[in-house]
């Protein structure tokens, strides 16, 4: 089997195509990303991600964007839905942690490894709300509270949690999957928004770039392809050890190609780039221009795996019992 290309890619549609299994075998990815358009029900999705793994092999990630509330790819009536992240504010970490097992459980039983969450934006007033309810408060200690609970969570119920988007995009005016959002605050206020990072910086979680551009940090690149932001920032003053991952650069936030974008993410220091158009000619694109997986980004990914089966340790508690102590501990919520 060729050695892995540092690139995660998407697919195009719930099955993997014969076009699709050659691209893998030719370029091999490190994994793959699965969204709404990739899922049916439940034996689709296990028939799905064991193609997958048969391309890729059996270490291989496969993440999915499941955050409960408006982000969620496994979604009723196959699948049940999750509370937004916001309801949990100055709530029980019983509740929070008893959901994210139980998400983490749904994903894992479907094949799906990699969860893309916490989201560790502060949900700030006057921001767009492309952040919204998937934040879970506007105070960092709150932020801190829940996500090492739902990081836990995730972690206890066989998943690799993916913190999301460093160094912080609780400050963008606009959505990003539309356009580039531009932060002017100080360097000193955005220490605020670092501090959930700092935090979780050694949770054995991945963590996802933001697509914004930091005036105060590098004024003339976003940091998801700025090597100063992810070197001095993300994995100095933050002190991020992990797998990082850059936010999908098919996003309308970055100008370029699928495979400029895939070179320019991996030469700033992202451990993988993220391409999930699922469109033939731009995965092959991105495939093309990726290089080789690190040895460090090998490293880092097996430390994520053994944290993850550290705290699992392959025995998941009963899911209805877990449903129902989480409903209750939530019961005041409506």
């Amino acid at each position: 089997m060729a050695p892995a290309r540092a690139v995660v890619i998407g697919l195009s549609g719930p099955v993997l195509l014969a076009e699709e299994a050659a691209l893998l075998r030719r370029f091999r990815p490190a994994g793959a990303i699965l969204f709404a358009r990739n899922v049916q029900t439940p034996a689709q999705l296990l028939a799905l991600t064991a193609a997958i793994r048969e391309e890729l092999g059996e270490a291989a990630p496969i993440l999915v964007d499941q955050e409960g509330g408006r982000v969620a790819r496994l979604r009723p009536p196959h699948w049940p839905a999750f509370p937004p992240p916001a309801s949990f504010e100055n709530r029980s970490l019983s509740a929070a942690e008893a959901n994210a097992t139980l998400l983490a459980m749904e994903c894992v039983a479907a094949g799906l490894d990699v969860v893309c969450s916490p989201v560790l934006d502060l949900r700030l007033p006057g921001a767009h709300g492309v952040i919204g309810d998937r934040g879970f408060s506007a105070e960092p200690a709150e932020v801190i509270r829940l996500a090492e609970a739902w990081v836990r969570g995730l972690q206890s119920g066989g998943a690799i949690p993916v913190l999301k988007h460093m160094p912080g995009h609780g400050r963008a005016t606009v959505d990003s999957h539309l356009e580039l959002p531009r932060v002017s605050a100080s360097r000193a206020s955005l220490e605020v928004d670092f501090a959930p990072f700092v935090a979780l910086a050694r949770s054995g979680a991945w963590a996802m770039t933001a697509h914004l551009l930091y005036d105060a940090l590098d004024a003339g690149k976003p940091a998801t392809l700025s090597p100063r932001i992810i070197a001095g920032v993300i994995r100095q003053e933050i002190g991020f050890d992990g797998v990082l991952i850059s936010d999908d650069l098919d996003m309308k936030a970055l100008a370029g190609g699928p495979g400029e974008l895939v070179a320019a993410a991996l030469a700033a220091g992202c451990d993988l780039a993220l391409q999930c158009s699922g469109v033939l000619a731009e995965t092959a694109a991105a495939l093309e221009a990726a290089s080789p997986l690190t040895d460090l980004a090998e490293a880092r990914l097996a430390a994520a795996r053994a944290t993850r089966d550290a705290a699992s340790n392959g025995v998941f508690p009963d899911p209805i019992a877990l449903a129902a102590r989480r409903d209750a501990l939530l019961q005041d919520l409506a």
